[in-house]
């Protein structure tokens, strides 16, 4: 495994960018937020508020399996950005897809999507394609980022059945809106979420929790069900990130990154480990900038 000298740096665990819909690249769903965040804005915002690099997942809801554009935003911004894109389990050729995609340059990861009673191709045969996934990920060291809210009971047999998997577990396992109001009990199902640190090859990604609050910046009352999340992984386990674009009605990127930032429920080394420290080991990749990307101050953040 790499040693990674500077682990100072702040990486957003999960960011999208996409243009607007168009017959060249047409929108298969929507993703809540605004008409078109490209990469250029993507990276504009995380300048604007020292964010020094990112994981860029390609939006299953607009793109669903094609990361067209996540390359495309690669290409313009090689420095910045590690690349994570869905796989659909229904494929037939999984083995090859997954081989292609890790040998792309920037790609960092896999996703797959399990959440609530999305078939899965028979998931509990040994040869169905979300076991596919999984097995083809473990042999070219590309962790895979599950959406499982609603299906956590899969992913524990997921990561007993491939414990030389990397899993990730995408927004804390936990289902999360797309626009106000918070949900009045959003942490009903963490003991569900804890109970699936006893796989050690299963890490989480603290991310979209503002969300998930009742209350206003810097919200607060997120950080006692955090801590039990905290103190079952460990921190070495756990990852922040924003989840932009999609919290987009609920914060500015600003506010979803200083709730972390300058929060005293965390200190500087913690706050080290769970923004870019934990994410570099696990990922095996940090963003290539030389210093940390410093905050400007006279540009407004949207």
């Amino acid at each position: 495994m790499p040693t990674f000298e500077n682990e100072s740096l702040i990486i957003d665990c999960q960011v999208h960018a996409y243009e607007q819909d168009r017959p060249e690249r047409p929108w298969i769903g929507t993703l809540h937020g605004p008409k078109a965040v490209t990469g250029d804005d993507m990276v504009d915002a995380m300048d604007q508020v020292g964010v020094d690099g990112a994981l860029l997942v390609s939006p299953w809801s607009m793109y669903r399996y094609d990361p067209s554009y996540a390359l495309e935003v690669y290409a313009q911004h090689p420095s910045r950005f590690g690349l994570i894109r869905p796989f659909d389990p229904q494929s037939k050729n999984l083995p090859e897809q997954v081989s292609e995609w890790a040998a792309t340059p920037g790609v960092v990861a896999a996703r797959a999507m399990i959440m609530g009673h999305r078939a899965t191709q028979a998931a509990d045969a040994p040869d169905s394609g979300i076991n596919q996934i999984l097995s083809a990920c473990a042999k070219h060291n590309l962790p895979v980022n599950i959406l499982g809210w609603g299906n956590l009971d899969l992913l524990g047999e997921l990561a007993r059945r491939h414990p030389q998997t990397q899993l990730v577990i995408d927004h804390i396992g936990l289902q999360q809106p797309f626009e106000p109001p918070a949900p009045e009990n959003p942490f009903n199902n963490i003991e569900q979420v804890i109970a699936l640190a006893q796989f050690d090859n299963i890490a989480i990604k603290i991310s979209g929790a503002c969300t998930l609050s009742q209350q206003a910046f810097p919200y607060l009352d997120i950080w006692e069900p955090l801590g039990s999340i905290f103190d079952a992984y460990g921190l070495e386990r756990c990852m922040w990130g924003t989840d932009w674009t999609r919290a987009v009605g609920f914060l500015s990127y600003q506010q979803g990154v200083d709730a972390f930032r300058v929060t005293d429920q965390l200190s500087d080394t913690e706050k080290s480990m769970l923004m870019g420290g934990s994410l570099a080991r696990i990922y095996q990749w940090q963003p290539s900038t030389t210093t940390p990307v410093t905050l400007n101050p006279n540009k407004k953040v949207r």
